[in-house]
């Protein structure tokens, strides 16, 4: 499926068009270049909560993730212990999944032994050079070569809940590769 044009007229990605809170997230953040590391570590954990769901429930439910998760501060996420996961477990505002819950403790604390800033280490995976734009959906990949080079490096480093097809939404919601299809308003 190529680009689409919404009932507001615009081209988009068709996902863009399938709802107001996929619009405004793919006119507004997805395929932007984001920095920081307390930011990029708040994607990733989204990104590993989405597996198996579908984007917009992450996106209803991102305030709720950022209340039960101290804003994605690393240092404080880091000390959550079993009384947090029980009450995380019992949030209704987020996912509750304990094997979620735990990957992004866990990544909270691997994120503070890294010896590369995690803004860093993951822009690193950013393929270089211009790719050729998308002209339809099937021609967007699940996963790459750079998005498995990431997971296994996050893997390495400590981190859970980081396969290569989370870390390639990653990089697409982040800016590091920009798969917006021909057609799409923000294709540049």
């Amino acid at each position: 499926m190529s680009a689409t044009v919404g009932t507001d007229g615009v081209a988009r990605c068709p996902w863009g068009n399938s709802a107001p809170d996929y619009a405004e997230y793919h006119d507004t953040e997805w395929g932007v270049p984001l920095h920081g590391r307390d930011e990029l570590y708040e994607r990733l954990c989204l990104e590993a909560f989405q597996s198996g769901l579908s984007w917009i429930t992450i996106l209803r439910k991102r305030a709720g993730f950022r209340r039960a998760f101290a804003a994605f501060v690393p240092e404080k996420v880091a000390e959550f212990g079993d009384d947090d996961v029980a009450r995380l477990l019992a949030d209704a505002s987020i996912i509750r999944n304990r094997a979620k819950i735990n990957a992004a403790i866990t990544n909270a604390r691997a994120v503070l032994e890294l010896d590369t800033p995690l803004d860093e280490l993951l822009w690193s995976f950013a393929p270089s050079g211009r790719r050729a734009r998308p002209r339809a959906m099937e021609d967007v990949p699940a996963i790459t070569d750079e998005s498995k080079a990431m997971a296994r490096t996050l893997k390495k480093s400590g981190f859970a809940f980081v396969g290569p097809t989370t870390c390639y939404a990653l990089m697409q919601a982040t800016g590091m590769v920009d798969d917006h299809l021909e057609g799409c308003f923000r294709a540049t």
